[in-house]
């Protein structure tokens, strides 16, 4: 058969132009649509986060709290963590992190909540737990990782679903000078944070710790 190069050149403009219609795809856009992200997480994985301090590893056991260990494997695989600052690094206790920089993609993630999980594990040192309001089923992308044994959070319903493998020096410089968020102290104001994002944290918080990029280890 002769395939005429009419033919060709349409089929390479045709090639071209899907190209470029994906590459136009913002980026993070699957993160507008909480409900898409249900992946089942392997029962064992690691994440490794690359922030402004240095390196660490999270090794995550889905047994220990499979709710949270789901819905972390997601938010890591899909980029909701890169760009996130620590904003809430309170020493001997724990930093905090888990907002993301884009106002538009908290507002669809504020109300995705993801239920309860009960408490295997304690709340130790270095082990990463998430943060919730009033009650363990509000819980949706903040986390915060223990800096010491925090074993009195354990009664309260928070359930740690992994632990710091590798890196925990590193956790353990993420700046804490801004300390306790507003209006307690004079860190950044968590409602402002969800509204305006990276801009206002950059602007108003400067020497604040962030993740450059989030990872599922192979």
């Amino acid at each position: 058969m002769t395939i005429r190069p009419s033919t060709v050149f349409m089929a390479v403009m045709m090639m071209l132009v899907v190209a470029a219609v994906a590459c136009a795809q913002p980026a993070g856009g699957g993160l507008k649509n909480p409900a898409a992200l249900k992946e089942t997480a392997p029962a064992v994985y690691k994440a490794k986060f690359e922030t402004s301090a240095g390196t660490f590893v999270i090794e995550v056991h889905r047994d220990w709290a499979p709710l949270g260990a789901d819905r972390f494997y997601n938010l890591v695989k899909n980029g909701f963590y890169d760009d996130c600052r620590f904003f809430r690094v309170l020493s001997n206790f724990m930093a905090q992190f888990g907002i993301n920089g884009d106002p538009a993609v908290s507002a669809v993630w504020r109300g995705a909540q993801i239920g309860i999980d009960p408490v295997k594990e304690s709340n130790r040192r270095g082990y990463i737990t998430y943060a919730m309001g009033g009650s363990p089923d509000t819980r949706t992308t903040q986390v915060f990782i223990n800096f010491g044994d925090n074993a009195r959070l354990d009664q309260l319903g928070f359930a740690p679903f992994g632990k710091v493998a590798s890196g925990m020096d590193v956790v353990e410089r993420l700046y804490a000078e801004y300390g306790e968020g507003a209006p307690n102290g004079g860190g950044p104001d968590q409602g402002r944070v969800q509204m305006e994002g990276n801009v206002y944290l950059t602007k108003d918080f400067p020497k604040m710790d962030y993740v450059k990029k989030a990872t599922i280890e192979k």
